[in-house]
């Protein structure tokens, strides 16, 4: 079984909207869909983390119903309620969604979970940048827009392991935007144009179910 991440340029890139359009143009492949979010800060003075940590370095939570916020936490920790991309997940055609949220530095502290979800078998899929640093997935594709000003760290960090580019914007030209690093792998790797419409990449589909087909 295949592990694909799908990381971004930033925030809003769609990562999550690809995501569900690959799982819904395969269901077939039972897949896994797991968001890894890095909070940027901790609740202090009582008050509680927005992102529902609560003083803890981590957090797993287990989406249970199509449209809902997730119900079961896997680590102790509340759940966010106010969370919806997994259930976006799960509309999509997931079989199981997950939720990981960290503070800064600590999902080294959440991989020994994540690797234990991964093995329990069927096909992968997860919206992060930064699990690079802990994963040799078997498709890491990086998502890029030139309508965005920021381009994460991460992003950069881990370009010139893309298998694949998939690009928001319709034409090719003009590529000084994008960082040195970004332009070279985008004349390397596989590029995909993404429908911005309904956030589908036939071209990019097939080629992620080429590669499954493959390691059978």
């Amino acid at each position: 079984m295949a592990t694909v991440v799908i990381g971004g340029q930033a925030s809003g890139v769609g990562k999550t909207s690809v995501i569900c359009g690959l799982m819904a143009a395969m269901p077939e492949r039972r897949w896994t869909a797991i968001k890894i979010t890095q909070c940027s800060h901790q609740g202090g003075g009582g008050k509680r983390c927005d992102c529902g940590l609560d003083g803890r370095g981590f957090a797993i939570g287990e989406e249970v119903g199509d449209a809902l916020p997730p119900k079961r936490s896997l680590s102790g920790a509340p759940v966010d309620p106010c969370h919806s991309d997994t259930a976006r997940y799960l509309t999509a055609g997931a079989a199981r969604s997950l939720w990981v949220r960290t503070l800064p530095g600590h999902l080294a502290d959440a991989m020994p979970h994540i690797e234990r979800e991964i093995k329990r078998g069927g096909n992968v899929v997860i919206e992060s940048n930064s699990v690079m640093e802990f994963l040799s997935p078997d498709i890491y594709a990086l998502i890029v827009s030139r309508g965005l000003a920021d381009f994460k760290a991460t992003a950069c960090r881990y370009v010139d392991r893309a298998d694949a580019i998939l690009t928001l914007d319709a034409t090719e030209d003009d590529e000084s935007p994008w960082p040195e690093a970004v332009q070279r792998r985008m004349g390397e790797a596989p590029r995909f144009s993404v429908d911005t419409v309904r956030y589908v990449s036939p071209g990019f589909f097939a080629f992620v179910g080429r590669r499954l087909d493959a390691m059978i």
